[in-house]
């Protein structure tokens, strides 16, 4: 295997398995944390969902480096650049663009607002941003399920 077709190999991999966390951590924040966290009384959910984004959100920021490289890493090894690739990888690509800008607005807008309300104790203060991290990752949980899709069938569409 020549340098190039190693580098390929390895951009996959990492593209696919940071991809299976990003998703994966909004599928279960979504689906299964929130409605969970339901039937605690505040301020129990705001504090946990203080320390669990903090900590999700500094795996996502490695996301937002890994999947824009190795995904270009991918197009360009794999498909021979941008301009040989499918449809698909120009989706994706686009499809991930809105994904991180959709997750900087949040980590720098309402995260920080939230983390600023929990950290004073003021729990009224922190149920809009919460409302609005909420908002923000279901789109982005859809776009992100979306782009798996087409991630996994893209290369079999003719």
């Amino acid at each position: 295997m020549t340098a190039h077709g190693a580098l390929h190999v390895v951009a996959s991999a990492l593209h696919a398995l940071t991809a299976i966390v990003w998703v994966g951590g909004m599928f279960f924040a979504y689906m299964i944390a929130r409605p969970s966290l339901g039937a605690f009384d505040p301020p129990g959910p705001a504090k946990f969902w203080r320390r669990a984004l903090a900590r999700f959100f500094a795996w996502v920021w490695a996301a937002v480096v890994v999947l824009p490289v190795s995904g270009f890493i991918h197009a360009v090894y794999g498909h021979g650049g941008f301009g040989a690739a499918g449809l698909h990888v120009h989706m994706m690509a686009g499809i991930g663009a809105v994904m991180i800008a959709l997750f900087v607005y949040l980590y720098f807008v309402p995260f920080k607002a939230f983390t600023r309300a929990v950290d004073a104790e003021t729990w009224d203060a922190a149920r809009a941003p919460l409302a609005t991290i909420r908002h923000l990752v279901a789109v982005n949980l859809v776009l992100g399920l979306v782009t798996s899709a087409i991630g996994a069938s893209g290369r079999y569409w003719g």
